[in-house]
Order: structure tokens, then C-alpha cells, then sequence
């Protein structure tokens, strides 16, 4: 019985301090949830670019052949008659000066993205665009393209069948198509032949371009590698640029190095912009955007006349009447008398100023022109750009 007892009164304070540490930890991650006054971190590999690391692109010019009469007109296509006749020649059949007819090949462009670290023998996926007046480049075949870089060099050759998603069918009364039918992929359709030749095992420093320049942002980053390096090898150069120094200890092992780096997280930084869409009605805002103290009232003035002739007949056997046609004009104005004065205080959050706004009743169109207006007379504490 004694022994109950102790053991009662030594295991209700471990839970009541087992609950006290749950309860701080839940608050602790509610706290550290977005959204509630703590802003959201993100991975540096989401926001920044490597120098050096990125995609190289590709064109070519080729012929599609095996085409079920949707190719392109000879006569309004020299270009691709000229290709045939050339391509032909190198195997060894000669058509210069004689009438070549054909509908079932098609003169296209091959563009592909390089990836970085490309190898050679490596296979590529790419896209085919017709050149000419094809109608569809459905069930043919790319044959071999050279593909060239800026350089001038080629970098890969494609070949293989052409996969398009649309369809083009048509009659002697009606046309059928579906998507963009001369336009196609092919996935794996180029083979790597040379390399970009970017030594990244021989780098000392490489500098890391923001997706979104921003001094800010890009001060936060040079501090975030520094603490997690523990010693100052990153450097914001400008609101686009941070250059990190490899340490000695990691420089056999930069891929591991890089992996650690990219995996950081950051809180981002955005000046205060609003962007219109005027074209589409399309108004975006960011969370930084501030308002003085203003008073916005929206009303229109609207007039409408409606016009509905009526006819105006004599009574039956009438001998003195006229049919005539009589004017019936129907005149409504619509003042917007139910609008109100609505006052925003000085600081309001984006929130505050989207509810305001919709207080008003008024449409993206109407809250297009406010917020050029609330900028115009000083009031808005933001960018705005329109597109």
C-alpha cells in the first residue's frame, strides 16, 4: 500500500511535465508555421543559379520525310526542294534540272536544350517545327540533323519518328485540326557528340546568380553560408551576385560541397510591387505593399436608352387613317447612389487594403484604376508595373 502510494506521487508531476513539454513544442511549430508572423524559408537550389551549370540551346535545320501527303509545296517551298535535291546527291541520285513532285516531306527546324554535364553518347529529347507550308508532320521521320550551338559547333545529332499531339484532317467541305499538328517531339531523339567542357572539379570560387535580384535577399545568403561554413568565404557582390570560396578541407569533395550549400534556407526579400494585367483585368500585389491614410469613393454615372418603336394602326375599314410608326424611348439612370465613402488608415496590410477595396463593390477593372489613383496622389507605398 505504501509502495502505491510513493509511486503515485512520483509518476502525475512526470506527466503533467511530459504535457507541459508538449504543449510548448506545439506552440513552438505553430509559431514557425507560414502565415503566422514568422515569413517562410526556402532552399538556396530554389532561388539561385550556379555559374556555369546551366542549359546550352541547340538548332538545326532537317527534312521529315514518310508524311501521308501533308508536307510541303514544292513551288512555294524552294527550300525544301532544294534540301531533297541535296540530300539526294550525297546518296549518290542526281535531280537537278528534272520536275520533282512531292507532298510527303516537310522542311523543319530541331531546336533541344544541352543540359549541363552533358557525355558524350548521352540522348537528348527534341522538338521539330515545320518550316514550310506542311499542314501535319503526323507519322513522319526527322532524318539525320546536325544540331549546333552558338559557337557554331555541333553538339548532337537527331534522327527518329516524330511524335505530335493534334491532328489535321480535311474534305472537300470541311477541316478538321486539333492542337498545332506541325509542330512535334522526340524524346531521346539526339545523341550527345560533344561536350561543353566545363571543368567543375577545378573550381576554387563560383559565384551564385538570384533568380530574382534583391539586396536583401542576397545579404541573407552570404550570412546563411558564413554561419553554416563558420568562417566568412561568401560575399554579396551586388543584388544579383554572391561569390563563395571552396574551403581547402572541401575541395576534393564539391559535389558534396554544393549539395550542402543548396540545401540552406533563406527568407526571401521583395520590394513592394503591384502588377496590372490591364489587358486581362489582372491585378497582383505583394504582401510588403502599404497604404497612407486615404478616403476612396467609386461611383459610375450610368445612362441607359432603350429604344422600342411601336406601330400604330387605324381602327378596321377605316377610310382616313394612316399606319404609322410611333417612337417609345425608355431613359434609366443608375447613379450608384448605394456607394460609400470608405477610409483606409495610414499602414494598412495587403489584406486590410484588398477588404477595403472590396467594401466598395467594385470589380478588378475599377480597382485598376483606384490603385493607379492611390499612387498618383501618394498614397500607395509600392511599385506599381504595369504590363
Amino acid at each position: 500500500m505504501d509502495m502505491h502510494c510513493w509511486n503515485r506521487t512520483i509518476r502525475q508531476p512526470r506527466l503533467k511535465r511530459r504535457s507541459l513539454l508538449a504543449l510548448c513544442l506545439s506552440a513552438l511549430i505553430f509559431l514557425t508555421l507560414p502565415g503566422n508572423g514568422w515569413a517562410a524559408s526556402v532552399r538556396l537550389k530554389d532561388i539561385v543559379d550556379i555559374e556555369g551549370v546551366r542549359d546550352n540551346q541547340l538548332i538545326g535545320y532537317g527534312l521529315v520525310v514518310g508524311l501521308e501527303g501533308t508536307g510541303d509545296t514544292l513551288n512555294n517551298s524552294p527550300f525544301t526542294k532544294q534540301s531533297i535535291e541535296a540530300m539526294l546527291e550525297r546518296l549518290g541520285v542526281n535531280t537537278r534540272d528534272q520536275s520533282v513532285k512531292t507532298a510527303n516531306v516537310a522542311a523543319v527546324m530541331v531546336t533541344a536544350n544541352l543540359p549541363s554535364f552533358a557525355r558524350v553518347g548521352g540522348r537528348i529529347d527534341v522538338r521539330v517545327s515545320s518550316l514550310g507550308d506542311a499542314k501535319s508532320l503526323s507519322g513522319g521521320t526527322l532524318l539525320v540533323t546536325p544540331l549546333m550551338g552558338a559557337d557554331g559547333e555541333v553538339y548532337a545529332v537527331a534522327q527518329g519518328p516524330v511524335a505530335i499531339g493534334g491532328f489535321f484532317a480535311s474534305g472537300k467541305a470541311e477541316t478538321v485540326s486539333k492542337n498545332t499538328p506541325t509542330t512535334g517531339r522526340i524524346a531521346n531523339g539526339a545523341i550527345v557528340e560533344r561536350e561543353t567542357g566545363f571543368e567543375f572539379s577545378m573550381l576554387k570560387r563560383f559565384k551564385m546568380s538570384l533568380r530574382n535580384p534583391d539586396m536583401t535577399t542576397a545579404r541573407r545568403i552570404a550570412r546563411t553560408i558564413n554561419t553554416y561554413l563558420g568562417n566568412p568565404a561568401a560575399k554579396a557582390l551586388d543584388p544579383s551576385t554572391v561569390q563563395v570560396s571552396v574551403p581547402d578541407e572541401r575541395s576534393k569533395d564539391l559535389v558534396g560541397f554544393f549539395a550542402d550549400i543548396e540545401q540552406l534556407r533563406v527568407t526571401t526579400d521583395a520590394p513592394a510591387r503591384v502588377v496590372i494585367d490591364e489587358k486581362n483585368g489582372i491585378i497582383v500585389m505583394g504582401e510588403a505593399v502599404r497604404v497612407d491614410t486615404v478616403a476612396i469613393a467609386q461611383g459610375n454615372l450610368t445612362i441607359r436608352v432603350t429604344e422600342t418603336p411601336q406601330v400604330s394602326q387605324p381602327n378596321p375599314l377605316s377610310q382616313t387613317g394612316q399606319t404609322a410608326v410611333v417612337d417609345r424611348t425608355n431613359v434609366q439612370v443608375e447613379d450608384d447612389k448605394d456607394k460609400r465613402l470608405t477610409v483606409l488608415n495610414r499602414g494598412v496590410s495587403l489584406q486590410e487594403l484588398v477588404d477595403g477595396l472590396n467594401a466598395l463593390g467594385i470589380g478588378p477593372r475599377d480597382m485598376i484604376s483606384i490603385l493607379q489613383t492611390i499612387k498618383a496622389a501618394g498614397a500607395l507605398q509600392a511599385e506599381i508595373k504595369v504590363m
